[in-house]
């Protein structure tokens, strides 16, 4: 019997559209023959199972005696028969390790309590067997279609797990014990399991701060992510000549990341902001369709997502022709102080909101500087006030992992008034935003909007900025765009 979810989607997928060609009986019987088995070759366990082990370990002796349900998702219809690009669930991601190439949709792993603890069991949409008509007909799961799945076995061997078949689930559920799920991945699997509102949020937010130190394997991934996200920017840069030459030159530039992120890794992490002249002053300037002018500055954030699914997340601001103007410098200037206070406040033992306080001492000595705070940086920094936050009015930056914003269900004082560890990985990205219609600058300044952002590791003496092979000071912004742009 198949869960609801799964039968919907297959049966979605058999629907004749009506560019379908009809496939004759004699063709269905054809289809049948000749085929060779193809296995998969240099089969073996995957580098990250004796961390996941670690990990629903640790869950375990937390949740004892419960079934703990993980989904991965379902594909999500784009327009009509097309559907987005698939990407499974973090939490189902991070507790069995499996990377986006051999991730599923409609995939559920659970944690079932056993006499030692839980065993892990993962339902699979397995690879299309040649002996029925879904390897050329079904147009979600089919072979022909959408490429060659893993087979039971061959998932069992990779990630050490137990493996079924998802059509089993529905009947494997019908056992009703103590349950908790990742409600709302799933809408069918929801179904089958009574809501503990309540139980569940405290569940969300135990698997969410699990994750807040990184192990090994991630820290090793998170570079990895980095070092593509470095490559991609340098790519970046390379267009800014052909961006500038078309209309929407901000799009040109986006590709080339998308490019970037696609060769090496699995996707963006994130939709990358590419914001040249006064877009820069919207913080989530996604649309990407302005034009890149000569003389502007063009702030990008932009990370690689890899197949692990751990994501970087950098910006920086550059000057379009290569040279900062005096006004631009002072500005970046200002953000480039405010980092630097920001990731020396990065350390074992330090409130995760100091290194904000840092930067923000900063942002309101520059904007003293400048002539445009109506009174003292001491005064503006009290809480009561805050003046200075009119050109940094976000945070200065978040924890970082197999989410962009990761751990996003801890709660505040697990988070921003939590105390920092060594394996915490963590973004510093102060900015100073001049809106084009803000009277207190003179107008050589409006328009303009610079962040920097680095992915800094917590170690035991302090902190590691992983992304620090992408330059930050303005000379050094200049020489590398003189070298590219050569």
């Amino acid at each position: 019997m198949n869960s609801g979810s799964n039968s919907n989607n297959n049966e979605k997928a058999l629907e004749e559209r009506t560019h379908d060609i009809p496939t004759a009986d004699a063709m269905t019987e054809f289809m049948k023959q000749g085929w060779a088995p193809i296995a998969l070759s240099d089969l073996s366990a995957h580098q990250s199972i004796a961390y996941t082990k670690i990990r629903r370990e640790k869950l375990s002796k937390q949740y004892v005696g419960k079934r703990l349900i993980f989904p991965a998702g379902s594909l999500k219809v784009r327009s009509n028969d097309s559907d987005y690009q698939f990407r499974a669930h973090s939490a189902f991601s991070w507790f069995t390790g499996i990377v986006a190439s051999d991730c599923v949709p409609d995939s559920v792993f659970i944690m079932e309590p056993a006499a030692s603890g839980h065993e892990g069991l993962l339902f699979i949409h397995p690879r299309s067997p040649r002996d029925n008509d879904e390897f050329y007909k079904n147009t979600r799961y089919g072979e022909f279609w959408v490429g060659r799945r893993m087979t039971l076995e061959e998932t069992q061997i990779k990630y050490e797990l137990q493996v079924r078949q998802i059509e089993s689930i529905s009947e494997f559920l019908q056992n009703k014990i103590d349950t908790l799920i990742v409600r709302g991945e799933d809408l069918a699997i929801d179904k089958l399991v009574p809501e503990q509102a309540d139980t569940e949020k405290e569940f969300l937010n135990f698997i969410s701060v699990m994750r807040l130190v990184k192990d090994q394997y991630e820290i090793e991934q998170m570079q990895k992510a980095v070092d593509a996200s470095v490559r991609g920017f340098a790519d970046m840069v390379r267009v800014f000549p052909a961006a500038i030459s078309v209309p929407r030159g901000e799009r040109v530039i986006e590709a080339a990341f998308y490019g970037r992120a696609r060769l090496e890794g699995n996707d963006n992490g994130y939709p990358s902001i590419v914001a040249a002249g006064s877009h820069a002053c919207v913080l989530h300037w996604i649309r990407n369709d302005g034009d890149v002018l000569a003389g502007d500055l063009v702030l990008i954030d932009a990370g690689v997502e890899v197949e692990s699914h751990y994501t970087a997340d950098i910006t920086r601001t550059f000057p379009v022709n290569g040279k900062f103007t005096e006004a631009q410098r002072k500005i970046y200037m200002i953000v480039y102080k405010a980092q630097q206070a920001g990731i020396a406040a990065v350390k074992p033992g330090a409130k995760f909101k100091d290194f904000h306080n840092a930067c923000m001492v900063e942002i309101a000595k520059g904007a003293f500087e400048l002539g445009v705070l109506p009174m003292s940086v001491e005064d503006s920094l009290k809480p009561e006030n805050g003046l200075h936050r009119r050109w940094q009015f976000h945070g200065s930056g978040h924890h970082l992992g197999i989410d962009v914003h990761d751990c996003a269900h801890a709660r505040k004082e697990q988070y921003a008034d939590a105390v920092l560890e060594p394996g915490m990985i963590l973004t510093v990205e102060p900015g100073f935003y001049i809106q084009p219609d803000d009277t207190l600058f003179p107008e050589e300044y409006r328009g303009i909007g610079v962040r920097i952002e680095d992915d800094i590791l917590v170690t035991e003496s302090g902190a590691k900025i992983l992304s620090n092979a992408l330059p930050r000071h303005p000379d050094e912004v200049e020489a590398y765009m003189a070298k590219l742009l050569k």
